[in-house]
């Protein structure tokens, strides 16, 4: 992802919740910018062991494809999600073998894909596959994928400066 700036202080509802969210996204790939394959896949807080750099992104990318894809979009599950039927509650989390630089790619081309399925749609279209009295609008999951994002951003921050000291929220590299 390129950098990312803040929405304009008078920019529109939609610009100003498709602008924050993109900025939340573009601080996931600044904070594991750097990491070593070790790194990225330690697992630092002892009562969250899945919780790593790894995890997380690729945590957000399924939630991206939850929301958007499933959800918004309508798509069919085709069985390509990780979560299965009576399987562990934070499938998507299992990546230890998956390259960071992978994952990081793939929660791009999510989020690029997010975009893509929300471009035309009004902020007040709902979830395709819930009952009317139980779908959210496209505003309110993006308001839910901004706290989302920035709730696991922050983890992700912690998580960094205990792995190498970074911390802070300018360029990294």
């Amino acid at each position: 992802m390129t950098e990312v700036q803040r929405p304009s202080l008078t920019a529109g509802e939609r610009e100003q919740l498709i602008g924050w969210l993109d900025l939340q996204r573009s601080f996931v790939r600044m904070k594991c910018a750097g990491l070593s394959e070790e790194d990225a896949h330690r697992k630092v807080v002892p009562t969250s062991p899945l919780m790593t750099p790894a995890g997380l992104v690729a945590h957000l990318r399924w939630n991206e494809y939850s929301w958007f894809q499933l959800g918004i979009a309508g798509v069919p599950d085709t069985g390509q999600t990780p979560w299965t039927e009576g399987g562990h509650v934070d499938a998507e989390m299992l990546v230890d073998d998956v390259p960071i630089a992978q994952l990081l790619d793939e929660y791009d081309e999510e989020c690029r894909r997010s975009n893509a399925t929300i471009a035309d749609l009004p902020l007040d279209t709902v979830e395709a596959n819930q009952p009317a009295d139980k779908a959210a609008s496209l505003r309110h999951v993006l308001c839910h994928l901004i706290e989302e994002t920035a709730r696991h951003v922050g983890h992700l921050d912690i998580i960094r400066e205990l792995l190498d000291g970074t911390k802070g929220y300018t360029k990294l590299d």
